[in-house]
Formats: C-alpha cells, sequence, structure tokens
C-alpha cells in the first residue's frame, strides 16, 4: 500500500498554544500562521523557520499557501544567495 505525500491542499486549521502563551494557527498540517507585534502576521515553518509577514491572518494563510505551491512547482528556488545592503571601510 502506499502512501501520497502531504501537499497541503486541505484547509484545515488547528489553534495550539505555545510556551510563551502566543496563539499559533496550524494550517494544512503544513505551516504555522501568529500574530506578532503591530499586529502583523507571520507564517513559519514548523522547524520554526519564518515564510511570510502580512498584514492580516487572511493574506498571510494565502500568501504563504501560493508561496508553498510555487515552491512544489519548482518555480521558485529556496536556496537564493542574499546581499548585504551595507558599505564597510572609511568615507
Amino acid at each position: 500500500m502506499t502512501t501520497e505525500p502531504n501537499t497541503c491542499n486541505d484547509t484545515k486549521e488547528k489553534e495550539e498554544k505555545t510556551s510563551n502563551d502566543s496563539k499559533q494557527n496550524l494550517v494544512d498540517d503544513c505551516f504555522y500562521v501568529e500574530e506578532k507585534k503591530y499586529g502583523l502576521w507571520q507564517s513559519y515553518y514548523p522547524d520554526g523557520k519564518g515564510i511570510i509577514t502580512s498584514l492580516t491572518e487572511e493574506q498571510c494563510v494565502r500568501a504563504t499557501r501560493y508561496y508553498l505551491k510555487l515552491i512544489q512547482e519548482g518555480a521558485i528556488n529556496e536556496n537564493v544567495v542574499t546581499y548585504s545592503g551595507t558599505v564597510d571601510g572609511k568615507l
């Protein structure tokens, strides 16, 4: 018997409590959404790595689902090099 991998297409949400009493919602058994400082919403992988920050919970869930879909389809490479915007040295 073979089982298909979880593709995160379900629309179920679960609420969980973290150690610091902030509420996290588990969405589609794939990522967490949590309200942060100043009313912003942040999505996280289950291992705690941040994904998306948005103004509302609904926008955060929708944008994260779309982003994860693009990663599954291979349209986005997660191993992108980022650069610093600082200038070192004396002027």
